[in-house]
């Protein structure tokens, strides 16, 4: 019997170590079963190792960190490398799948892995835990009910003006939630293109550190949005995690 691939839901940025403040973003689930898994799968498996640390403080079932085996996949893992990473799982190993914020596999490399698995039978258990795109939703008063996640857009000025029209012209036409993401030092070059790029009406979302304790979450018309940017008031969230989303009216 093969073992089961656990998708491990990780915080959205720094928490306090201490397991009531864990528990506040993380259910007690999580926390056990991450804590009995001696095989990890994850992007980066010294910020891994940083959160099972956190996830073991005074915890019963958790496993010594040196116990504890993790393999790293990203951007860069081969193709062809996939198959080492399900093998223990094929044996009867469970594993967990952790990304480096939020939930495995969702805007995530992991997705390769959890497709092998089903590909060769292997149960694949998603836990719960925080989305930040999700989140994002929730608090933007924008439609829930359709909503289309887009990921980064192009850094050349002239493609990304194009690729905002075209979505603003789909959320137009389809009434839907546009989202997407940015490397966080060019949150405000992508606040200033959205602004600069989409109609007056247009609502756009502006939602930081999500579930942290500096979490903000403005929803406001382009036009407003500019006269907040001339008036030199920008959102505080220079290379902070931020989400934009925005609704043609």
């Amino acid at each position: 019997m093969p073992g089961t691939l656990y998708l491990i839901p990780n915080t959205l940025g720094p928490t306090e170590a201490a397991p009531h403040a864990l528990s506040h973003v993380l259910p007690e689930q999580v926390q056990d079963i991450a804590s009995k898994l001696d095989y990890f799968v994850a992007e980066n498996a010294k910020t891994a190792r940083a959160f099972l640390k956190l996830v073991a403080i005074d915890h019963p079932l958790a496993r010594p960190l040196q116990e504890i085996r993790i393999a790293e996949l990203n951007v860069n893992t081969p193709p062809q490398a996939l198959a080492a990473l399900l093998a223990p799982l094929l044996e009867g190993q469970d594993a967990g799948l952790v990304s480096e914020a939020g939930v495995p596999a969702v805007a995530d490399p992991g997705a390769d892995l959890v497709r092998l698995a089903h590909q060769h039978d292997v149960p694949v258990r998603p836990l719960v835990g925080p989305s930040s795109l999700l989140l994002a939703v929730m608090a933007s008063g924008l439609n829930g009910q359709s909503f289309a996640f887009n990921g980064y857009l192009p850094t050349d000025a002239a493609q990304r003006t194009k690729r905002i029209q075209q979505l603003e012209q789909r959320a137009r036409s389809e009434k839907q939630t546009q989202l997407l993401i940015e490397t966080p030092y060019r949150n405000g070059a992508m606040l200033e293109a959205l602004v600069a790029s989409c109609q007056p009406h247009t609502l756009i979302c502006v939602a930081t550190d999500l579930s942290l304790a500096t979490e903000t979450v403005r929803t406001q018309t382009a036009a407003k949005w500019k006269a907040q940017l001339a008036a030199g008031k920008a959102p505080d969230f220079h290379k902070k995690p931020t989400v934009f989303l925005f609704l043609a009216q």
